[in-house]
């Protein structure tokens, strides 16, 4: 288990990276010396969802974590995306996956910063595309909050709705098995549960292993 800072340790032997294969992406996985292998494959359904609905759109991933998604929305055509991380270590793996495959750099960037406070600038730019992921919970001393998922559901999907354009869609993941969605949520927007098909078979067997929502702009 992943407690504090230990999330956001470095590396330790750059050679030992591999390349798997998901869809179209080549994307880079590391097995010995980290807590993660760089991909969450319960997740392999929503990324695919992502693709086929990038298409000339703008896509934006929240705690972006190695970029996967991002890899996925880019080849799926997205116009252009933006990835944000609070770990170097994470966003240079994602700069890696953009690279190994051929992705224009100046058109899917990438910004370092804390989700929660980077969601409470005004920003201008609206996304068609939008996937919110964040941890269950983190402690980390670089955020200057604590993050509680259940707690602060509510908090993050409104400030990324405001980000939202119209039309757009704004898919919210978590890995909490106890997660209870705030109604208050399904008075302000249409929002569909898509857990049970967001899915793959492979996990099935553990069906409350993620819970993920379709959200859109009444």
């Amino acid at each position: 288990r992943q407690r504090g800072d230990s999330q956001y340790e470095k590396l330790a032997d750059e050679s030992r990276f591999h390349v798997v294969t998901e869809g179209p992406c080549k994307l880079r996985v590391h097995f010995s010396d980290y807590v993660d292998t760089g991909l969450f494959l319960d997740h392999r359904p929503i990324r695919q969802l992502i693709a086929s609905r990038a298409q000339g759109k703008s896509f934006l991933n929240l705690f972006a974590y190695t970029g996967a998604a991002t890899v996925h929305a880019a080849l799926g055509g997205a116009s252009a995306s933006l990835s944000v991380d609070l770990s170097n270590t994470y966003l240079g793996w994602a700069k890696r996956n953009l690279q190994l495959n051929n992705l224009d750099e100046s058109r899917h960037r990438m910004l370092r910063a804390d989700c929660l406070q980077w969601l409470d600038k005004n920003h201008q730019q609206r996304y068609d595309l939008i996937f919110l992921d964040p941890p269950t919970f983190s402690n980390s001393k670089k955020m200057e909050s604590l993050l509680d998922i259940q707690k602060h559901h509510v908090q993050l999907i409104d400030r990324s709705m405001l980000l939202l354009a119209e039309g757009g869609t704004l898919y919210f993941s978590t890995n909490l098995r106890t997660f209870q969605l705030n109604e208050q949520l399904t008075s302000r927007y249409r929002l569909t549960d898509i857990s049970a098909k967001s899915i793959p078979v492979d996990f099935q067997r553990r069906g409350n292993i993620h819970y993920c929502f379709e959200i859109q702009h009444r």
